[in-house]
């Protein structure tokens, strides 16, 4: 069986969307954002969706906050955790 190349986790967009927001391609290289990506995705729940209009339309707006609130986190650390283990 092969899982749908529709299905994601939404929380990939809402980070794409926040390094794009903090212009990170300008800050950053393609393999830090890469590690970056992996470094916040791992510290957040899943959150699979097939279609963006699901969650437009049913995510309640309190729910919205709280899952942008862990992405700042997420990424707050994981920057902080970069810059310490940064080889280079």
């Amino acid at each position: 069986m092969k899982i749908s190349d529709d299905i994601h986790n939404y929380y990939e967009k809402l980070v794409m969307q926040h390094f794009a927001a903090a212009k990170f391609d300008d800050k950053y290289d393609v393999d830090f954002i890469a590690d970056l990506t992996c470094v916040v995705l791992n510290q957040l729940p899943t959150r699979y969706i097939r279609h963006e209009v699901d969650m437009a339309f049913y995510l309640p707006p309190s729910e919205r906050f709280d899952m942008e609130s862990k992405v700042k986190k997420a990424i707050a650390k994981a920057l902080a955790f970069m810059d310490v283990n940064r080889t280079s």
